[in-house]
């Protein structure tokens, strides 16, 4: 058989030569490798899954910091407005400070203001007890929380 025949894209049928019989089958040279396009296509898979992941990483790592943030701010706040409770420090307006060395980068807030009743003039009032954290240079992050405590007044 003079002829030679393609049975797939990398392998072929050629006349043997080294005996009288039919053809063998052997690994074209012409056919080695991948195309361009080929290529191309799996260049441009891998980069949208890279991506992808990369991404969904990003936004996982911003969740835990802004979780950590939440959770240590309503902490330190609570602990603030139970300082300003069990201490008589209610007649304060305004006054800020940081939380020491244990938190660095966190700083608090506090902000004290009668909310009369109306119809009970001169006999009681509320006040409105606000704290709000800050963490962060330029205070990326804030949680505020707020209070409302009954403060009867004693008659003259």
């Amino acid at each position: 058989m003079a002829s030679s025949f393609k049975l797939l894209k990398k392998y072929q049928i050629v006349p043997d030569q080294s005996r009288q019989g039919g053809p063998i089958l052997q690994y074209s040279k012409k056919h080695l490798g991948f195309t361009l396009l080929e290529v191309m296509i799996a260049v441009t898979i891998i980069a949208i899954v890279l991506v992808a992941i990369f991404g969904s990483q990003s936004q996982s790592l911003s969740l835990a910091n802004d979780a950590k943030f939440k959770t240590t701010a309503a902490l330190l706040a609570q602990r603030k407005m139970a300082e300003v409770e069990t201490g008589n420090s209610l007649d304060v307006r305004a006054t800020s400070g940081d939380f020491g060395e244990d938190f660095p980068e966190y700083r608090w807030e506090l902000n004290i203001s009668e909310v009369p009743l109306i119809g009970a003039e001169g006999l009681e009032y509320i006040k409105q007890v606000d704290v709000i954290v800050h963490w962060g240079d330029h205070d990326q992050l804030r949680y505020a929380l707020r209070l409302y405590r009954f403060m009867p007044r004693t008659r003259r």
